[in-house]
């Protein structure tokens, strides 16, 4: 090689060097910013669920070959399977919730008792603790239930992980092992109404059906008559495991909080199911929240709208953004990052219709309904003490004093002649707002404001 050469190269790879170097200040100085139209893409076409469902199969099965794993689950449409825990204290009715909704599911039914009857190596070594009468090791029960959902049935069908796990420090394992359900729910009943069931359970030999002689009875003439008493615990035992269970109960909910639900027991078995297979069907929602939240004034926009933002850290639009500068507001990369929620405007229809065609259009919109006599009663009847900054109402808060009686005072807009006509206004427009919002969902506001959170926030989370 000759020296004009060598120097020739050695220049190149300076001159290589340096551009990395640029283009890595760069990039420090000034980081990438996804513009909305990213965002309003993402939201039609549901990227970050299925970003977040291929992500959390690749943690759950790690493949040797993750690409053609991603593409065989992207053709199966393994990503919508269920995923399902089923928790609750003993005697509940888990396992016979399970079967019912794995049948109606086409779903595995993954027991801790099926875990320990195959014949893996895990099982073989988990059943040696068993056979003492002692408790599967935490680690060695994760490994056992992460290689049985790994399994084709499981991966292509889905599961419904019946009574696991019974602790936090198990649920935590199971969340670090890649083991991420959709839906998680827990049953929960009175000690008396777990008591009585525990009493009266029946057991189909043949099937290991599980019935109770006041609750469940099979309709079948045949099964009922091969039915006989199910040897459980004594209530001694079941007490201890129910204390277990209520120690371990809290934790564990707080680790699945995202995606639970809570459902008493203590009612119709027909009714239990079909408010767990309802809310099994539902998808959560991963998209960036641009709320939109109508309603007459009084009808409490102001606060959920301030409920909302401080649980979800969106942007709460201030009154102060006009409709002039509505749009470069929505645009800056908090609103595009974080969600954002409006509750002063649209206040017209032509004002819907230019929001509705922007990028930044909303993907919930929520109408408050509220009568016209509580609307006023609400406005009309409230003043702020001067002095403390307190806010109080003739009615639901009255001052707790003649003397801060004597100096509240009121706005000029809550006048009744002003309320009446802001009212006015708003009643004219609304069939209008409703046309260019007809998706948007009507929640009752003449209820406590903690309800009508509730029922805001189901629709925001749930598709």
């Amino acid at each position: 090689m000759t020296t004009t050469t060598a120097s020739w190269q050695q220049q190149r790879r300076e001159d290589i060097s340096l551009r990395k170097r640029d283009t890595s200040s760069v990039a420090m100085e000034k980081p990438l910013r996804i513009p909305p139209q990213m965002s309003i893409y993402a939201d039609q076409h549901n990227i970050l669920h299925l970003v977040q469902s291929m992500v959390s199969s690749l943690a759950v099965d790690q493949p040797d070959d993750p690409l053609a794993y991603l593409l065989l689950l992207l053709r199966d449409s393994s990503v919508h399977v269920p995923r399902v825990l089923l928790l609750g204290p003993p005697a509940a009715g888990k396992h016979t919730l399970a079967q019912k909704l794995c049948a109606h599911l086409r779903a595995v039914h993954v027991t801790l008792e099926a875990l320990l009857e195959d014949q893996s190596e895990t099982s073989k070594q988990a059943r040696q603790y068993t056979f003492k009468q002692q408790e599967v090791p935490d680690e060695l029960l994760v490994r056992l239930i992460q290689e049985r959902l790994k399994q084709t049935d499981c991966f292509n069908q889905g599961w419904v992980l019946d009574g696991l796990p019974q602790t936090r420090l198990q649920a935590r394992n199971l969340q670090q092992g890649g083991v991420i359900p959709k839906h998680v729910v827990i049953l929960e009943a009175p000690e008396d109404v777990l008591m009585e069931r525990h009493r009266g359970r029946l057991l189909d030999p043949l099937t290991g059906d599980v019935y109770h002689e006041t609750f469940i009875r099979p309709t079948d003439g045949e099964v009922q008559q091969r039915l006989e008493p199910k040897v459980d615990a004594t209530e001694s035992q079941l007490m201890a495991d129910l204390q277990r269970y209520r120690c371990e109960v809290t934790g564990i909910s707080s680790a699945y909080s995202h995606i639970l639900k809570t459902i008493s027991s203590d009612q119709p078995p027909l009714d239990i199911y079909q408010q767990v297979l309802a809310f099994v069907r539902t998808q959560r929602c991963t998209r960036t929240p641009r709320v939109l939240l109508l309603g007459p004034p009084g009808s409490g926009k102001t606060h959920q709208a301030k409920l909302l933002t401080d649980k979800y850290k969106m942007v709460d639009i201030p009154e102060s953004v006009t409709l002039q500068v509505l749009q470069e507001r929505l645009s800056r990369v908090d609103c595009s990052s974080k969600g954002w929620i409006l509750h002063h405007l649209p206040s017209e229809p032509q004002h819907a219709k230019h929001l509705q065609q922007s990028l930044n259009s909303p993907n919930r919109v929520f109408y408050l309904e509220l009568t016209d006599d509580l609307c006023v009663e609400r406005l009309t009847l409230r003043s702020t003490d001067p002095v403390t900054g307190l806010s109080f109402h003739a009615v639901t808060r009255p001052p707790p004093d003649p003397e801060v009686q004597d100096r509240l005072q009121s706005r000029t807009e809550d006048s009744p002649d002003n309320v009446t006509h802001t009212l006015g206004v708003y009643r004219t427009h609304t069939a209008g707002l409703q046309c260019v919002f007809p998706e948007g969902v009507h929640v009752d506001a003449d209820q406590d404001p903690q309800c009508v959170f509730e029922a805001l926030e189901k629709h925001l989370t749930i598709e």
